[in-house]
Protein backbone atom coordinates (compact mmCIF):
# COMPACT_ATOMS: atom_id res chain seq x y z
CA UNK A 1 0.00 0.00 0.00
CA UNK A 2 1.49 2.92 -0.72
CA UNK A 3 1.85 6.11 1.43
CA UNK A 4 1.24 9.58 0.52
CA UNK A 5 3.34 12.52 0.27
CA UNK A 6 2.52 14.64 3.57
CA UNK A 7 2.57 11.15 5.54
CA UNK A 8 5.97 10.20 3.97
CA UNK A 9 7.59 13.61 4.85
CA UNK A 10 6.02 13.66 8.47
CA UNK A 11 7.45 10.00 9.12
CA UNK A 12 11.09 10.80 7.51
CA UNK A 13 10.89 13.92 9.74
CA UNK A 14 10.95 11.63 12.93
CA UNK A 15 14.08 9.46 11.47
CA UNK A 16 16.92 9.91 13.57
CA UNK A 17 19.84 11.68 12.39
CA UNK A 18 22.89 11.64 15.05
CA UNK A 19 26.92 12.66 14.77
CA UNK A 20 27.83 10.27 17.66
CA UNK A 21 26.78 6.94 19.26
CA UNK A 22 25.88 6.38 23.16
CA UNK A 23 28.29 3.55 23.96
CA UNK A 24 29.48 1.65 27.07
CA UNK A 25 32.98 2.06 27.70
CA UNK A 26 33.68 -1.86 26.80
CA UNK A 27 31.53 -1.67 23.43
CA UNK A 28 33.88 1.62 22.68
CA UNK A 29 37.29 -0.42 23.46
CA UNK A 30 40.41 -0.09 25.17
CA UNK A 31 42.01 2.30 22.11
CA UNK A 32 41.75 6.09 22.37
CA UNK A 33 42.39 6.96 18.58
CA UNK A 34 39.24 4.90 17.19
CA UNK A 35 37.96 5.36 13.63
CA UNK A 36 33.64 5.25 13.28
CA UNK A 37 31.91 4.64 9.84
CA UNK A 38 28.54 6.58 9.64
CA UNK A 39 26.11 5.63 7.49
CA UNK A 40 22.89 7.77 7.88
CA UNK A 41 19.54 5.95 8.10
CA UNK A 42 21.10 2.54 7.24
CA UNK A 43 19.05 0.55 9.31
CA UNK A 44 15.56 0.55 10.96
CA UNK A 45 15.86 0.07 14.97
CA UNK A 46 15.37 -3.21 16.32
CA UNK A 47 13.01 -2.42 19.40
CA UNK A 48 10.93 0.89 17.23
CA UNK A 49 11.63 -0.30 13.74
CA UNK A 50 12.46 3.57 12.81
CA UNK A 51 15.73 4.24 10.72
CA UNK A 52 18.14 5.72 12.46
CA UNK A 53 21.89 6.59 11.89
CA UNK A 54 24.29 3.31 12.18
CA UNK A 55 27.83 3.58 13.53
CA UNK A 56 30.38 0.49 12.83
CA UNK A 57 33.77 0.46 13.87
CA UNK A 58 36.55 -2.23 15.29
CA UNK A 59 37.42 -1.68 19.45
CA UNK A 60 40.20 -3.16 19.11
CA UNK A 61 43.05 -5.78 17.43
CA UNK A 62 42.07 -9.03 17.08
CA UNK A 63 38.05 -7.94 17.93
CA UNK A 64 35.40 -8.11 15.48
CA UNK A 65 33.44 -5.06 14.51
CA UNK A 66 30.86 -3.70 16.29
CA UNK A 67 27.62 -1.42 15.36
CA UNK A 68 24.75 -0.01 17.13
CA UNK A 69 21.42 -2.09 17.02
CA UNK A 70 19.10 0.64 18.61
CA UNK A 71 18.53 3.94 17.88
CA UNK A 72 19.52 6.77 20.43
CA UNK A 73 15.45 7.66 22.02
CA UNK A 74 14.96 3.70 23.04
CA UNK A 75 18.58 3.79 24.56
CA UNK A 76 17.83 7.07 26.10
CA UNK A 77 14.54 5.49 27.31
CA UNK A 78 16.30 2.80 29.38
CA UNK A 79 19.42 4.32 29.78
CA UNK A 80 21.32 1.72 27.66
CA UNK A 81 24.04 1.14 25.51
CA UNK A 82 23.05 1.04 21.60
CA UNK A 83 25.10 -1.71 21.17
CA UNK A 84 24.79 -4.23 24.24
CA UNK A 85 21.83 -2.94 25.91
CA UNK A 86 23.47 -2.97 29.26
CA UNK A 87 23.35 -0.03 32.00
CA UNK A 88 25.26 2.80 31.05
CA UNK A 89 25.70 3.22 35.14
CA UNK A 90 25.97 0.00 36.48
CA UNK A 91 26.86 -2.15 33.40
CA UNK A 92 24.13 -4.86 34.27
CA UNK A 93 21.13 -6.17 32.19
CA UNK A 94 17.98 -4.19 32.32
CA UNK A 95 15.93 -6.80 34.23
CA UNK A 96 18.99 -6.60 36.92
CA UNK A 97 18.96 -3.00 37.16
CA UNK A 98 14.99 -2.70 37.75
CA UNK A 99 14.63 -5.43 39.89
CA UNK A 100 17.14 -3.66 42.23
CA UNK A 101 15.69 -0.26 41.75
CA UNK A 102 11.94 -1.82 41.76
CA UNK A 103 10.84 -0.39 39.25
CA UNK A 104 8.20 -1.95 36.52
CA UNK A 105 8.25 0.12 33.36
CA UNK A 106 6.20 -1.30 30.88
CA UNK A 107 6.45 -0.33 27.69
CA UNK A 108 3.73 -0.90 24.49
CA UNK A 109 4.85 -3.81 22.39
CA UNK A 110 2.23 -3.10 19.33
CA UNK A 111 2.97 -0.52 16.79
CA UNK A 112 0.45 2.37 17.33
CA UNK A 113 0.80 2.57 20.99
CA UNK A 114 4.47 2.17 20.62
CA UNK A 115 4.81 5.29 18.35
CA UNK A 116 2.33 7.10 20.24
CA UNK A 117 4.59 6.14 23.67
CA UNK A 118 8.15 7.13 21.59
CA UNK A 119 6.89 10.20 20.66
CA UNK A 120 5.86 11.13 24.24
CA UNK A 121 9.30 10.00 25.35
CA UNK A 122 10.65 12.11 22.81
CA UNK A 123 9.04 15.12 23.88
CA UNK A 124 10.35 14.52 27.77
CA UNK A 125 14.17 14.09 26.59
CA UNK A 126 14.11 17.16 24.95
CA UNK A 127 12.52 19.12 27.94
CA UNK A 128 15.08 17.78 30.19
CA UNK A 129 18.68 18.22 30.57
CA UNK A 130 20.10 15.02 29.58
CA UNK A 131 22.45 14.32 32.87
CA UNK A 132 19.58 11.93 34.00
CA UNK A 133 17.32 9.30 32.79
CA UNK A 134 13.99 9.82 31.75
CA UNK A 135 10.51 8.41 32.85
CA UNK A 136 10.17 6.42 35.91
CA UNK A 137 14.15 5.21 35.58
CA UNK A 138 14.62 9.47 36.79
CA UNK A 139 12.13 8.80 39.32
CA UNK A 140 13.75 5.68 40.96
CA UNK A 141 16.18 6.11 43.96
CA UNK A 142 19.64 6.50 43.32
CA UNK A 143 21.29 3.42 44.75
CA UNK A 144 20.90 -0.09 45.29
CA UNK A 145 23.43 -2.54 47.87
CA UNK A 146 22.15 -5.12 45.31
CA UNK A 147 23.28 -2.87 42.35
CA UNK A 148 26.62 -1.90 44.16
CA UNK A 149 27.63 -5.22 44.59
CA UNK A 150 27.20 -6.45 41.25
CA UNK A 151 27.97 -3.56 39.44
CA UNK A 152 30.99 -3.60 36.93
CA UNK A 153 33.75 -1.53 37.64
CA UNK A 154 36.15 -2.03 34.68
CA UNK A 155 35.62 -3.24 30.88
CA UNK A 156 35.39 -6.63 30.25
CA UNK A 157 37.31 -5.92 26.20
CA UNK A 158 36.26 -10.15 26.19
CA UNK A 159 33.56 -9.78 25.33
CA UNK A 160 34.31 -8.10 21.77
CA UNK A 161 36.09 -11.55 20.90
CA UNK A 162 35.35 -12.42 17.49
CA UNK A 163 32.61 -15.38 16.92
CA UNK A 164 33.69 -19.02 17.06
CA UNK A 165 34.46 -19.96 13.80
CA UNK A 166 31.74 -23.07 12.59
CA UNK A 167 33.95 -24.27 10.01
CA UNK A 168 36.39 -24.79 12.13
CA UNK A 169 34.12 -26.75 14.66
CA UNK A 170 33.56 -29.00 11.47
CA UNK A 171 37.03 -29.37 10.56
CA UNK A 172 36.94 -27.68 7.41
CA UNK A 173 38.68 -24.16 7.60
CA UNK A 174 41.56 -23.63 5.55
CA UNK A 175 42.31 -19.92 6.60
CA UNK A 176 44.89 -20.92 9.41
CA UNK A 177 45.59 -18.08 11.81
CA UNK A 178 44.50 -15.80 8.88
CA UNK A 179 40.77 -16.75 10.15
CA UNK A 180 39.14 -13.38 11.47
CA UNK A 181 36.81 -16.08 14.13
CA UNK A 182 37.79 -18.06 16.93
CA UNK A 183 39.18 -21.08 16.66
CA UNK A 184 37.81 -22.64 20.29
CA UNK A 185 35.81 -24.89 20.86
CA UNK A 186 31.50 -23.77 21.69
CA UNK A 187 29.66 -24.31 24.40
CA UNK A 188 27.46 -26.17 25.99
CA UNK A 189 24.47 -25.77 23.31
CA UNK A 190 22.08 -26.92 26.61
CA UNK A 191 23.92 -24.11 28.35
CA UNK A 192 21.26 -21.05 29.03
CA UNK A 193 23.69 -18.07 28.39
CA UNK A 194 23.74 -19.62 25.04
CA UNK A 195 20.40 -18.50 23.95
CA UNK A 196 20.25 -14.82 24.05
CA UNK A 197 17.49 -12.24 22.87
CA UNK A 198 18.17 -8.68 22.26
CA UNK A 199 14.13 -7.54 22.81
CA UNK A 200 14.22 -9.95 25.72
CA UNK A 201 17.25 -8.04 27.33
CA UNK A 202 15.34 -4.48 26.21
CA UNK A 203 12.31 -5.38 28.18
CA UNK A 204 13.72 -7.13 30.71
CA UNK A 205 12.31 -10.50 30.75
CA UNK A 206 13.68 -14.25 30.01
CA UNK A 207 17.01 -12.92 29.98
CA UNK A 208 19.57 -16.07 30.45
CA UNK A 209 22.69 -13.29 32.01
CA UNK A 210 19.60 -11.64 34.51
CA UNK A 211 19.01 -14.73 35.84
CA UNK A 212 22.69 -15.77 36.58
CA UNK A 213 23.07 -11.96 38.60
CA UNK A 214 20.34 -12.36 40.40
CA UNK A 215 21.23 -15.75 41.44
CA UNK A 216 24.55 -14.56 42.32
CA UNK A 217 23.20 -11.92 44.31
CA UNK A 218 21.45 -14.28 46.84
CA UNK A 219 24.48 -15.74 47.30
CA UNK A 220 26.52 -12.82 48.13
CA UNK A 221 29.09 -13.27 50.95
CA UNK A 222 28.65 -11.81 54.05
CA UNK A 223 31.13 -9.62 56.75
CA UNK A 224 29.97 -10.65 59.89
CA UNK A 225 31.57 -8.40 62.71
CA UNK A 226 34.13 -10.22 64.89
CA UNK A 227 33.53 -11.84 68.55
CA UNK A 228 36.05 -9.09 69.94
CA UNK A 229 34.44 -6.05 71.01
CA UNK A 230 37.58 -3.76 71.19
CA UNK A 231 38.07 -4.32 67.52
CA UNK A 232 37.15 -0.79 66.10
CA UNK A 233 39.59 -1.26 62.77
CA UNK A 234 38.49 -1.76 58.91
CA UNK A 235 41.22 -3.05 56.68
CA UNK A 236 40.68 -1.44 53.09
CA UNK A 237 42.23 -2.96 50.42
CA UNK A 238 43.04 -2.93 46.09
CA UNK A 239 43.67 0.73 46.78
CA UNK A 240 45.82 1.16 44.02
CA UNK A 241 47.61 4.46 43.39
CA UNK A 242 45.08 7.05 43.09
CA UNK A 243 42.99 6.47 46.51
CA UNK A 244 44.15 9.05 48.63
CA UNK A 245 43.32 8.99 53.01
CA UNK A 246 41.54 12.42 52.23
CA UNK A 247 39.32 10.32 49.73
CA UNK A 248 38.75 7.43 52.30
CA UNK A 249 38.13 10.06 55.14
CA UNK A 250 35.28 11.95 52.84
CA UNK A 251 33.35 8.77 52.51
CA UNK A 252 33.73 7.24 56.01
CA UNK A 253 33.18 9.99 58.17
CA UNK A 254 29.57 10.02 57.81
CA UNK A 255 29.48 6.77 59.37
CA UNK A 256 31.39 8.19 62.76
CA UNK A 257 34.33 9.63 64.72
CA UNK A 258 37.21 8.41 63.36
CA UNK A 259 40.39 8.49 65.28
CA UNK A 260 43.33 7.35 62.89
CA UNK A 261 43.66 6.28 58.99
CA UNK A 262 46.25 4.79 58.16
CA UNK A 263 47.85 4.17 54.67
CA UNK A 264 50.17 1.49 53.14
CA UNK A 265 51.17 2.67 49.96
CA UNK A 266 53.53 -0.44 49.38
CA UNK A 267 50.47 -2.38 50.20
CA UNK A 268 48.02 -0.47 48.49
CA UNK A 269 46.04 -1.04 51.47
CA UNK A 270 44.64 1.15 54.66
CA UNK A 271 43.94 0.37 58.22
CA UNK A 272 40.77 2.95 59.37
CA UNK A 273 40.16 3.33 63.06
CA UNK A 274 36.84 4.26 64.45
CA UNK A 275 35.86 5.81 68.32
CA UNK A 276 32.86 3.68 68.78
CA UNK A 277 32.56 -0.14 67.93
CA UNK A 278 28.90 0.99 66.40
CA UNK A 279 30.36 3.37 63.96
CA UNK A 280 32.92 0.44 62.80
CA UNK A 281 30.10 -2.10 62.13
CA UNK A 282 27.53 0.89 59.99
CA UNK A 283 30.42 1.47 58.04
CA UNK A 284 31.23 -2.11 57.05
CA UNK A 285 28.01 -3.22 57.19
CA UNK A 286 27.17 -0.14 54.13
CA UNK A 287 30.95 -0.17 52.33
CA UNK A 288 31.39 -4.16 52.12
CA UNK A 289 31.33 -5.47 48.75
CA UNK A 290 29.51 -1.74 47.87
CA UNK A 291 32.48 0.53 48.26
CA UNK A 292 34.04 1.89 44.87
CA UNK A 293 36.57 5.03 44.45
CA UNK A 294 37.65 6.31 41.26
CA UNK A 295 35.96 3.35 39.28
CA UNK A 296 38.32 0.94 41.76
CA UNK A 297 35.80 -1.32 43.76
CA UNK A 298 37.81 -1.49 47.24
CA UNK A 299 37.89 -4.27 49.66
CA UNK A 300 36.39 -4.12 53.13
CA UNK A 301 37.22 -6.46 56.30
CA UNK A 302 37.74 -5.94 59.55
CA UNK A 303 40.98 -5.76 61.33
CA UNK A 304 42.67 -8.46 64.06
CA UNK A 305 42.93 -7.59 67.26
CA UNK A 306 47.09 -6.79 68.80
CA UNK A 307 47.04 -10.41 70.35
CA UNK A 308 46.22 -12.40 67.20
CA UNK A 309 48.47 -10.02 65.23
CA UNK A 310 51.18 -10.82 67.32
CA UNK A 311 50.46 -14.73 67.61
CA UNK A 312 50.58 -17.54 65.02
CA UNK A 313 48.22 -20.07 65.01
CA UNK A 314 50.62 -22.12 67.64
CA UNK A 315 50.69 -19.49 69.97
CA UNK A 316 54.34 -18.38 68.54
CA UNK A 317 55.22 -15.32 68.48
CA UNK A 318 55.14 -14.14 64.35
CA UNK A 319 56.38 -10.80 64.21
CA UNK A 320 56.57 -8.58 61.05
CA UNK A 321 57.47 -10.75 58.39
CA UNK A 322 60.09 -9.22 56.01
CA UNK A 323 61.29 -9.48 52.52
CA UNK A 324 64.68 -10.92 52.38
CA UNK A 325 67.85 -9.18 51.13
CA UNK A 326 69.54 -10.79 47.49
CA UNK A 327 73.06 -11.45 48.10
CA UNK A 328 73.51 -12.20 52.22
CA UNK A 329 74.37 -16.04 52.93
CA UNK A 330 71.89 -18.14 54.58
CA UNK A 331 71.73 -18.31 58.34
CA UNK A 332 74.46 -20.75 59.48
CA UNK A 333 73.24 -24.18 61.98
CA UNK A 334 73.13 -23.88 65.39
CA UNK A 335 76.07 -25.38 67.00
CA UNK A 336 75.85 -29.00 68.16
CA UNK A 337 75.64 -29.51 71.99
CA UNK A 338 78.84 -30.95 73.46
CA UNK A 339 79.20 -32.38 76.97
CA UNK A 340 82.54 -31.45 78.42
CA UNK A 341 83.70 -34.52 79.68
CA UNK A 342 83.25 -36.25 75.75
CA UNK A 343 86.15 -36.50 73.72
CA UNK A 344 86.75 -33.86 70.70
CA UNK A 345 85.33 -35.95 67.75
CA UNK A 346 87.94 -34.21 64.71
CA UNK A 347 87.17 -36.74 62.16
CA UNK A 348 83.24 -36.76 62.60
CA UNK A 349 83.74 -40.47 63.08
CA UNK A 350 80.62 -42.76 64.21
CA UNK A 351 79.72 -42.29 68.01
CA UNK A 352 81.00 -46.49 68.04
CA UNK A 353 84.25 -46.06 66.43
CA UNK A 354 87.40 -45.83 68.76
CA UNK A 355 89.15 -42.92 69.60
CA UNK A 356 90.09 -41.12 66.63
CA UNK A 357 93.77 -41.98 66.21
CA UNK A 358 95.21 -42.30 62.56
CA UNK A 359 97.42 -45.09 61.65
CA UNK A 360 100.24 -43.76 59.70
CA UNK A 361 101.68 -47.16 60.15
CA UNK A 362 99.67 -48.26 57.66
CA UNK A 363 100.69 -45.91 54.66
CA UNK A 364 103.66 -46.77 52.92
CA UNK A 365 106.93 -44.69 53.15
CA UNK A 366 107.80 -43.10 50.14
CA UNK A 367 110.18 -44.45 47.48
CA UNK A 368 113.88 -44.68 48.97
CA UNK A 369 112.98 -43.81 52.34
CA UNK A 370 113.69 -46.18 55.16
CA UNK A 371 110.75 -47.60 56.87
CA UNK A 372 111.14 -46.18 60.38
CA UNK A 373 111.46 -49.08 63.40
CA UNK A 374 108.79 -50.17 65.26
CA UNK A 375 108.12 -47.98 68.63
CA UNK A 376 110.31 -49.37 71.42
CA UNK A 377 112.75 -50.77 69.10
CA UNK A 378 114.49 -47.39 67.83
CA UNK A 379 116.68 -44.86 70.04
CA UNK A 380 115.33 -43.99 72.83
CA UNK A 381 113.31 -40.46 73.15
CA UNK A 382 114.53 -39.27 76.02
CA UNK A 383 118.44 -39.27 77.45
CA UNK A 384 120.04 -42.07 79.85
CA UNK A 385 121.82 -42.02 82.55
CA UNK A 386 124.13 -44.01 81.36
CA UNK A 387 127.83 -42.00 81.73
CA UNK A 388 129.47 -44.56 79.00
CA UNK A 389 126.70 -43.30 76.60
CA UNK A 390 126.91 -39.93 73.98
CA UNK A 391 126.67 -36.51 76.05
CA UNK A 392 123.39 -34.78 76.09
CA UNK A 393 123.64 -31.70 73.79
CA UNK A 394 123.10 -28.34 76.26
CA UNK A 395 119.75 -26.63 77.03
CA UNK A 396 119.27 -23.63 75.30
CA UNK A 397 119.92 -21.92 78.64
CA UNK A 398 123.22 -23.33 78.94
CA UNK A 399 124.65 -21.85 75.36
CA UNK A 400 127.86 -20.31 74.86
CA UNK A 401 127.46 -16.63 75.76
CA UNK A 402 126.94 -13.95 72.95
CA UNK A 403 123.79 -11.46 71.56
CA UNK A 404 122.03 -13.89 69.18
CA UNK A 405 120.04 -11.08 67.31
CA UNK A 406 119.03 -13.80 64.13
CA UNK A 407 118.44 -17.39 63.83
CA UNK A 408 120.99 -16.81 61.02
CA UNK A 409 123.73 -15.69 63.56
CA UNK A 410 123.20 -18.48 66.32
CA UNK A 411 126.31 -20.94 66.15
CA UNK A 412 124.16 -24.20 66.84
CA UNK A 413 122.56 -23.41 63.42
CA UNK A 414 123.75 -25.16 60.50
CA UNK A 415 125.48 -23.52 58.08
CA UNK A 416 126.45 -20.90 60.18
CA UNK A 417 130.28 -19.24 60.45
CA UNK A 418 132.62 -19.68 63.24
CA UNK A 419 134.73 -16.57 61.95
CA UNK A 420 131.20 -14.12 63.60
CA UNK A 421 132.09 -15.56 67.20
CA UNK A 422 135.81 -15.68 67.15
CA UNK A 423 136.10 -19.14 65.84
CA UNK A 424 139.32 -20.19 63.67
Amino acid sequence: MATSLGSNTYNRQNWEDSDFPILCQTCLGENPYIRMTKEKFGKECKICARPFTVFRWCPGTRMRFKKTEVCQTCSKMKNVCQTCLLDLEYGLPIQVRDTGLSVKDEVPRSDVNKEYYTQNMEREIANSDGTRPVGLLGKAPGHSDMLLKLARTSPYYKRNRPHICSFWVKGECKRGEECPYRHEKPTDPDDPLADQNIKDRYYGINDPVANKLLQRGTTMPRLDPPEDKSITTLYIGALGEDVTDSELRNHFYQFGEIRTITVVQRQQCAFIQFATRQSAEAAAEKSFNKLIINGRRLNVKWGRSQAARGTTKDGVESGIMLEPVPGLPGALPPPPVSDVDAPANYFNLGPTSSPAVMNFQALPPPPGVAMPPPPGFGPPMFHTMDPMGPPMPPPMVMRPPGQVHYPSQDPQRMGAHASRHGGP
